[in-house]
């Protein structure tokens, strides 16, 4: 089964559960902290959720993330 997740996508929650903020994925990442903010903001869209948390909470339930 394909990933809902791009490799970016999957690159910036990663770092999001290990409590970086939007500018610490962005350093890291060498983005914007807008950019960050659309794909957070894409994957919620996608999730049909509200929030990062619950995006977080349904990727785990789907195996997409590990905690």
């Amino acid at each position: 089964m394909p990933s809902i997740l791009t490799k970016r996508e999957r690159e910036v929650f990663e770092l999001l559960i290990h409590s970086h903020t939007t500018k610490d994925i962005a350093d890291e990442l060498f983005i914007s902290e807008k950019t960050v903010r659309n794909h957070i903001s894409n994957v919620i869209q996608k999730l049909g959720v509200k929030g990062r948390a619950h995006a977080i909470i349904e990727l785990v339930r789907l195996n997409e993330l590990t905690l």
